[in-house]
């Protein structure tokens, strides 16, 4: 059983990794690489190390990752709408 388990966290491991990279947005990317931690940390918990799984979730899903996702957020990367803003913005008194 824990030899389909590797397999179907593998697949899924290197899939979302894939998808991070290969991905058009960057909160997309953010979602993909946190299914990869998932998955490692599932990994972990198939080597019998349930505590490196929780902190590798707890520090790297829970705090590294949010952490980007407001970089990426704050950083606003909508090209589409944002010239619009500015030259409403700049038209005004």
């Amino acid at each position: 059983m824990s030899k389909y388990a590797f397999f179907i966290l593998a697949f899924l491991s290197i899939f979302s990794a894939m998808m991070v990279v290969f991905s058009k947005k960057p909160v997309h990317s953010v979602l993909y690489i946190i299914l990869c931690f998932f998955t490692i940390a599932g990994h972990y918990i198939l080597l019998n190390a349930q505590f490196l799984a929780a902190v590798h979730v707890i520090v790297y899903s829970g705090a590294i990752m949010v952490l980007f996702l407001y970089v990426i957020m704050m950083l606003n990367l909508n090209a589409d709408g944002e010239p619009h803003n500015l030259l409403s913005l700049k038209s005004q008194p």
